[in-house]
């Protein structure tokens, strides 16, 4: 895509975004939306430009919203330091579980990031703040600096909104930057980054972190904005929508996993209610045609079309 042209889409998308409570459009649709917008972003962060598939995102996306939750109706938490705590969460259970993953590769990989996400989500059920089976109810949406009120779906839609823009914009940066590319590197051709001298255990940890601490923003504001955090969070199904997510999209772009995302959750939330448990078959042969027709993802393969052209 030309420089002109991708500044173009973005100014648009951008505006587009701004006029959304102006158009009509259900805030607390689009909050969701861009929730799992940053989630799928902070996943294609690990898969699209580190090469990492992981089966256990969302015990970073879950427990985040838990801890967020927890301090900001149990404790009285402010927006802010509520949501920085779950975050921060994110981040040390990224480490921890990072620390353990990337010692193997491949699906070995994969494997360890889903039973460690299993035991995340045990914890999350037995653990007595995080309600059980009924997980964390009315969960306050505070107020911003002690200022905006959040309680109204407008303030807390530009909330998530400067929250979605500045963890693109970091991603973006993370990936252009020297350090970005040695992630490339890893991922195109891992022996020849080691004969390099490239320490990638380093770089890979970094890059799990980070990938784990982006997730974990959008499950604190997830939490926020609907008011509760449940054991659906943490499930390994949630997962799984997000490695859909990204690769619907296409993974290894930059607006891929946004795209995704939006597909995903517009037909949860609008075809539900029209073909109730009918809408995970959707959703699935959706995938499938994707994989079969457009096998870099929807936003890959026009990016392609377009450099052909």
């Amino acid at each position: 895509m030309s420089v002109s042209l991708s500044r173009t889409f973005y100014l648009l998308a951008g505006l587009f975004a701004l006029a959304v409570p102006l158009l009509g459009i259900y805030p607390v649709f689009m909050m969701k939306l861009l929730c799992f917008a940053m989630f799928a972003c902070a996943f294609n962060l690990l898969l699209g430009f580190s090469g990492m598939l992981s089966f256990g995102h969302a015990a970073f996306f879950g427990a985040a919203g838990y801890v967020t939750g927890w301090l900001a109706s149990v404790h009285g938490w402010g927006t802010l330091p509520a949501i920085l705590a779950g975050t921060a969460a994110s981040a040390l259970l990224g480490l921890l579980i990072g620390a353990i993953a990337i010692r193997r590769r491949g699906i070995y990989f994969a494997m360890i990031t889903m039973a460690l996400a299993q035991l995340v989500y045990f914890v999350c059920l037995e653990a007595p703040f995080t309600g059980g089976e009924n997980g964390l109810q009315g969960v306050p949406r505070g107020t911003l600096l002690g200022l905006v009120p959040l309680k109204s779906d407008v303030a807390m839609y530009y909330l998530v909104l400067a929250a979605f823009v500045a963890v693109f914009v970091f991603i973006r940066r993370v990936v252009h930057s020297p350090f970005g590319q040695v992630l490339k590197a890893i991922r195109e051709n891992e022996p020849r980054a080691i004969s390099l001298g490239y320490e990638i255990d380093r770089y890979k940890l970094v890059a799990f972190v980070l990938s784990a601490t982006l997730a974990g923003l959008a499950g604190s504001l997830k939490a926020l904005v609907l008011g509760f955090a449940t054991l659906s969070d943490v499930l390994q199904a949630n997962s799984g929508e997000v490695i859909l997510m990204t690769l619907v999209g296409g993974t290894g772009t930059f607006f891929g996993p946004v795209a995704g995302a939006a597909i995903v959750v517009t037909l949860q939330e609008y075809l539900s209610d029209l073909v109730g448990g009918w809408v995970t078959v959707i959703i699935g042969a959706v995938f499938v045609a994707c994989v079969l027709l457009f096998r870099r993802g929807i936003v890959g393969e026009l990016a392609a079309l377009r450099r052909r052209r």
